[in-house]
Protein backbone atom coordinates (compact mmCIF):
# COMPACT_ATOMS: atom_id res chain seq x y z
CA UNK A 1 0.00 0.00 0.00
CA UNK A 2 1.01 3.86 -0.22
CA UNK A 3 -0.11 6.56 1.45
CA UNK A 4 -0.34 9.93 -0.18
CA UNK A 5 -0.03 12.82 2.11
CA UNK A 6 1.47 15.79 3.57
CA UNK A 7 3.57 16.02 6.97
CA UNK A 8 1.47 18.68 8.52
CA UNK A 9 -1.64 18.04 7.28
CA UNK A 10 -4.18 17.64 10.02
CA UNK A 11 -6.63 14.63 7.58
CA UNK A 12 -3.03 12.56 6.35
CA UNK A 13 -1.52 13.17 10.40
CA UNK A 14 -5.03 11.48 11.70
CA UNK A 15 -4.51 8.63 8.62
CA UNK A 16 -1.45 7.76 9.88
CA UNK A 17 -2.38 7.48 13.59
CA UNK A 18 -4.77 4.83 12.57
CA UNK A 19 -2.65 2.85 10.75
CA UNK A 20 -0.18 2.88 13.16
CA UNK A 21 -2.97 1.71 15.85
CA UNK A 22 -3.47 -1.14 13.27
CA UNK A 23 -0.05 -1.89 13.01
CA UNK A 24 -1.10 -1.83 9.16
CA UNK A 25 2.26 -0.84 7.01
CA UNK A 26 2.12 2.08 4.12
CA UNK A 27 4.66 3.34 1.89
CA UNK A 28 4.93 6.84 2.50
CA UNK A 29 4.97 9.36 -0.40
CA UNK A 30 5.03 12.49 0.20
CA UNK A 31 3.34 15.43 -1.58
CA UNK A 32 4.00 18.75 -1.20
CA UNK A 33 1.17 21.16 -0.27
CA UNK A 34 3.29 24.30 0.72
CA UNK A 35 4.62 24.27 -2.87
CA UNK A 36 1.42 23.01 -4.33
CA UNK A 37 2.91 19.75 -5.64
CA UNK A 38 -1.29 18.20 -5.18
CA UNK A 39 -2.46 21.10 -7.95
CA UNK A 40 0.04 19.95 -10.94
CA UNK A 41 1.69 16.76 -12.19
CA UNK A 42 0.35 13.31 -11.40
CA UNK A 43 -1.07 13.15 -8.05
CA UNK A 44 -4.65 14.18 -9.94
CA UNK A 45 -4.42 10.97 -11.35
CA UNK A 46 -4.10 9.62 -8.10
CA UNK A 47 -6.90 11.46 -6.78
CA UNK A 48 -9.16 13.69 -8.97
CA UNK A 49 -10.17 16.28 -6.04
CA UNK A 50 -6.37 17.16 -5.31
CA UNK A 51 -6.58 16.33 -1.82
CA UNK A 52 -4.51 14.23 0.87
CA UNK A 53 -4.81 11.50 2.14
CA UNK A 54 -5.07 8.75 -0.54
CA UNK A 55 -4.49 5.04 0.25
CA UNK A 56 -3.67 3.24 -2.45
CA UNK A 57 -4.02 -0.48 -1.78
CA UNK A 58 -2.04 -2.94 -3.32
CA UNK A 59 -4.79 -4.01 -6.25
CA UNK A 60 -4.63 -0.50 -7.21
CA UNK A 61 -7.84 0.57 -5.60
CA UNK A 62 -7.65 4.55 -4.25
CA UNK A 63 -9.39 4.90 -1.67
CA UNK A 64 -9.65 9.13 -0.37
CA UNK A 65 -11.26 10.85 2.56
CA UNK A 66 -9.71 10.23 5.65
CA UNK A 67 -13.35 9.33 7.58
CA UNK A 68 -13.42 6.80 4.78
CA UNK A 69 -10.10 5.38 4.67
CA UNK A 70 -10.23 4.97 8.67
CA UNK A 71 -13.72 3.45 8.63
CA UNK A 72 -12.12 0.77 5.82
CA UNK A 73 -9.19 0.09 8.48
CA UNK A 74 -11.91 -0.54 11.12
CA UNK A 75 -13.40 -2.97 9.16
CA UNK A 76 -10.94 -4.66 7.19
CA UNK A 77 -8.47 -4.59 10.57
CA UNK A 78 -10.43 -5.12 13.37
CA UNK A 79 -8.32 -5.40 15.86
CA UNK A 80 -7.07 -3.63 17.18
CA UNK A 81 -10.89 -1.75 17.76
CA UNK A 82 -11.01 2.24 17.67
CA UNK A 83 -14.60 2.10 18.28
CA UNK A 84 -16.39 0.61 21.30
CA UNK A 85 -18.73 -2.50 21.09
CA UNK A 86 -21.96 -0.60 22.01
CA UNK A 87 -23.93 0.98 19.38
CA UNK A 88 -24.66 3.93 21.73
CA UNK A 89 -21.51 4.25 23.02
CA UNK A 90 -19.78 4.15 19.41
CA UNK A 91 -22.22 6.81 18.18
CA UNK A 92 -20.59 8.80 21.18
CA UNK A 93 -17.06 7.91 19.93
CA UNK A 94 -18.34 9.39 16.53
CA UNK A 95 -19.95 12.29 17.39
CA UNK A 96 -16.41 13.01 19.21
CA UNK A 97 -14.34 12.89 15.98
CA UNK A 98 -17.06 14.57 13.95
CA UNK A 99 -16.52 18.09 16.01
CA UNK A 100 -12.77 17.93 14.86
CA UNK A 101 -13.81 16.43 11.42
CA UNK A 102 -16.95 18.09 10.31
CA UNK A 103 -16.87 21.18 12.45
CA UNK A 104 -12.93 22.67 13.26
CA UNK A 105 -10.69 21.34 10.88
CA UNK A 106 -12.78 21.68 7.44
CA UNK A 107 -13.02 25.54 7.94
CA UNK A 108 -9.42 26.07 9.18
CA UNK A 109 -7.26 24.10 6.37
CA UNK A 110 -5.14 25.25 3.62
CA UNK A 111 -7.28 25.77 1.02
CA UNK A 112 -9.60 27.58 2.88
CA UNK A 113 -6.56 29.93 4.93
CA UNK A 114 -5.20 30.64 1.31
CA UNK A 115 -8.53 32.01 0.33
CA UNK A 116 -8.59 34.12 3.42
CA UNK A 117 -5.06 35.57 2.65
CA UNK A 118 -5.17 35.70 -1.36
CA UNK A 119 -9.09 36.88 -1.12
CA UNK A 120 -9.44 39.13 1.40
CA UNK A 121 -5.76 40.22 2.47
CA UNK A 122 -5.30 38.16 5.67
CA UNK A 123 -2.36 38.28 7.48
CA UNK A 124 -1.13 35.99 9.52
CA UNK A 125 -2.21 37.53 12.84
CA UNK A 126 -5.91 37.21 11.39
CA UNK A 127 -5.45 33.60 10.35
CA UNK A 128 -4.67 33.16 13.79
CA UNK A 129 -7.28 34.78 14.89
CA UNK A 130 -9.61 32.61 12.69
CA UNK A 131 -8.45 29.35 13.41
CA UNK A 132 -8.35 29.69 17.08
CA UNK A 133 -12.11 30.94 16.91
CA UNK A 134 -13.31 27.91 15.34
CA UNK A 135 -10.96 25.48 17.47
CA UNK A 136 -11.89 27.37 20.80
CA UNK A 137 -15.80 27.22 19.84
CA UNK A 138 -15.31 23.38 18.97
CA UNK A 139 -12.64 22.26 21.99
CA UNK A 140 -14.83 23.76 24.34
CA UNK A 141 -17.80 21.54 23.62
CA UNK A 142 -15.46 18.12 23.14
CA UNK A 143 -13.94 19.56 26.78
CA UNK A 144 -17.26 19.38 28.09
CA UNK A 145 -18.00 16.03 27.01
CA UNK A 146 -15.17 14.65 28.35
CA UNK A 147 -16.14 16.33 31.93
CA UNK A 148 -19.59 14.85 31.14
CA UNK A 149 -17.86 10.86 30.98
CA UNK A 150 -17.35 10.23 34.52
CA UNK A 151 -16.24 6.41 33.78
CA UNK A 152 -13.30 8.15 31.39
CA UNK A 153 -9.76 7.06 31.06
CA UNK A 154 -6.60 8.31 29.72
CA UNK A 155 -8.05 8.42 26.16
CA UNK A 156 -11.19 10.27 24.76
CA UNK A 157 -13.09 7.18 25.50
CA UNK A 158 -11.81 4.15 27.93
CA UNK A 159 -8.81 2.64 28.92
CA UNK A 160 -7.34 2.93 24.75
CA UNK A 161 -6.92 5.03 22.11
CA UNK A 162 -9.49 4.91 19.64
CA UNK A 163 -11.37 6.89 16.65
CA UNK A 164 -11.62 9.97 18.41
CA UNK A 165 -8.10 10.53 19.35
CA UNK A 166 -7.15 9.90 15.54
CA UNK A 167 -8.93 13.33 15.12
CA UNK A 168 -8.38 14.88 17.81
CA UNK A 169 -4.44 15.05 18.41
CA UNK A 170 -3.90 16.04 14.70
CA UNK A 171 -5.96 18.97 15.83
CA UNK A 172 -4.23 20.10 19.11
CA UNK A 173 -0.97 19.77 16.87
CA UNK A 174 -2.72 22.25 14.12
CA UNK A 175 -4.56 24.65 17.55
CA UNK A 176 -0.52 25.18 19.00
CA UNK A 177 1.14 25.69 15.21
CA UNK A 178 -1.92 28.64 15.30
CA UNK A 179 -0.67 29.89 18.52
CA UNK A 180 -3.87 29.07 20.58
CA UNK A 181 -3.46 28.47 24.29
CA UNK A 182 -4.26 24.97 25.10
CA UNK A 183 -4.24 25.54 29.30
CA UNK A 184 -7.79 26.60 28.61
CA UNK A 185 -8.97 22.79 27.84
CA UNK A 186 -6.94 20.82 30.86
CA UNK A 187 -8.91 17.44 30.23
CA UNK A 188 -7.82 17.81 26.30
CA UNK A 189 -4.63 18.56 27.02
CA UNK A 190 -4.11 15.28 29.00
CA UNK A 191 -5.50 13.08 26.43
CA UNK A 192 -2.95 14.47 23.99
CA UNK A 193 -0.71 14.08 26.53
CA UNK A 194 -1.08 10.45 27.42
CA UNK A 195 -1.46 9.57 23.56
CA UNK A 196 2.07 11.31 23.29
CA UNK A 197 3.50 8.50 25.24
CA UNK A 198 2.42 5.93 22.89
CA UNK A 199 4.66 4.33 20.04
CA UNK A 200 1.91 4.96 17.64
CA UNK A 201 1.29 8.17 18.09
CA UNK A 202 4.90 8.95 18.23
CA UNK A 203 5.49 7.49 14.68
CA UNK A 204 2.51 9.66 13.21
CA UNK A 205 3.71 12.80 14.52
CA UNK A 206 3.98 15.41 11.81
CA UNK A 207 7.84 15.92 13.08
CA UNK A 208 8.69 12.63 12.56
CA UNK A 209 8.04 12.35 8.59
CA UNK A 210 10.26 12.23 5.96
CA UNK A 211 9.09 15.53 4.37
CA UNK A 212 8.67 17.39 7.75
CA UNK A 213 10.85 20.94 6.99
Amino acid sequence: MQLYNYFRSGTSHRTRIALELKGVQAEYVAVDLFHEEHLRGDFHKVNPQALVPALVLDDGTVLTQSPAIIEWLEETHPMPPLLPTDPRQRTHVRALAAIVGCDIHPINNRRILQYLKHQFGADKAAIDRWCGEWISSGFDAYEQFLAKDTARGDFSFGGQPGLADCYLIPQVSSARRFNVDMSRWPLISAVDAACGQLPAFQRAAPAHQPDAT
